[in-house]
């Protein structure tokens, strides 16, 4: 994958998740929608590929004013990626040469990469997500759940034992999917469906869409490390 075109489908995945982000706030109160509603014009310009440069700029301006009317990431991570990956877009954008390009942007791969590594690492040095009991809590007590039915899940501990150092495990290996371009391919496909599921089973939706609009950094800086060379 080339550079140009991993920054083409950036723009594309991560307008698609602004446009999905600023859906929710149609109906909320107007001084949210006089914040939301220019954000899903701008996504659609910078999903159509005009002027992204200065799109992006404005979607990184507007996020300001949002992060003030929130006083902060207001839905916690997946607002985090979403500025992380809209300002090192923006970076991309502006910089001078392709050198400069590929450091941001490889600068986001790496932060995608240690996004996975530190939610492990934050799991397992806890003893309750050791022994499950990290995730029986969220199934029985959390207003995450989507259905009522789910949280007959917490009355199987060994499941949830095993489900909690499958998600840990994976996250803290992570790192060794950028070897090669298959296990690659594997890690992001095993990362999307985690995320897939977590937004049926717990309604956390934008985790799944802004986190793949991450996947073409990491993808493009595993071919340029290992086959450019």
């Amino acid at each position: 994958m080339s550079l140009d075109a991993a920054i083409r489908i950036t723009e594309i995945l991560l307008a698609l998740a602004f446009l999905q982000q600023s859906i929710e706030h149609f109906h909320a109160p107007r001084n949210e929608q006089c914040l939301f509603v220019p954000r899903f014009i701008l996504s659609i310009l910078l999903l159509l590929g005009f002027q992204t440069q200065w799109v992006c700029l404005a979607l990184v301006i507007l996020g300001l004013f949002i992060l003030k009317r929130f006083q902060g990431p207001y839905n916690g991570g997946s607002d985090r990626m979403s500025l992380l990956i809209l300002c090192c877009l923006s970076l991309v954008l502006f910089m001078p040469t392709t050198q400069w390009k590929e450091y941001v942007f490889g600068y986001l791969a790496l932060q995608l990469v240690l996004s996975y590594f530190i939610a492990g690492w934050v799991k397992i040095i806890n003893p309750e997500w050791r022994n499950g009991r990290a995730l029986q809590d969220v199934f029985r007590f959390s207003a995450y759940p989507v259905s009522e039915a789910l949280r007959k899940w917490a009355d199987w501990p060994r499941l949830l034992c095993l489900m909690s150092w499958g998600v840990m495990l994976f996250e803290l290996l992570f790192p060794l999917t950028l070897l090669t371009q298959t296990t690659l391919v594997i890690g992001l496909i095993i990362a999307a469906t985690f995320h897939f599921t977590n937004a049926c089973l717990f309604g956390l939706n934008r985790f799944f869409w802004i986190w793949l609009a991450a996947y073409p950094a990491i993808l493009w800086l595993q071919q340029r490390i290992f086959i450019a060379g």
